[in-house]
């Protein structure tokens, strides 16, 4: 298994077209603990809600005390936004919850 194989390609809903290279393993962590913790309907979860309703579905190896779950949560959430997998509310704070036919 090569180094390539250890990345995965992330989209960002805000910058269309424009992606990034991120490790694969704490981006499969990141999304399992958001499958885990964002709600499937509205009113679903603000960003500072999601970033500490992730972290008791985190593995303390890869994000040791929470450490970078933030970034990595606001990463793959823009990514599965782009995928269409976890929907923007037009609420005030920003909200998300899990699309209905694209559930993951």
């Amino acid at each position: 298994m090569g180094s390539a194989d250890n990345k995965i390609v992330v989209e960002n809903v805000n910058h269309p077209g424009k992606t990034h290279r991120v490790d694969r393993i704490k981006y499969e962590a990141m999304k399992r603990a958001m499958r885990a913790a964002v709600p499937d309907e509205a009113p679903g979860l603000n960003q500072a809600e999601i970033g500490e309703a992730v972290i008791p579905h985190l593995p303390e190896e890869l994000f040791p005390g929470g450490e970078k779950a933030g970034w990595w949560a606001k990463t793959v959430q823009l990514d599965l936004e782009t995928k269409g997998l976890l929907v923007r509310e037009q609420s005030k704070p920003l909200r998300w919850h899990w699309a209905a036919d694209r559930r993951i």
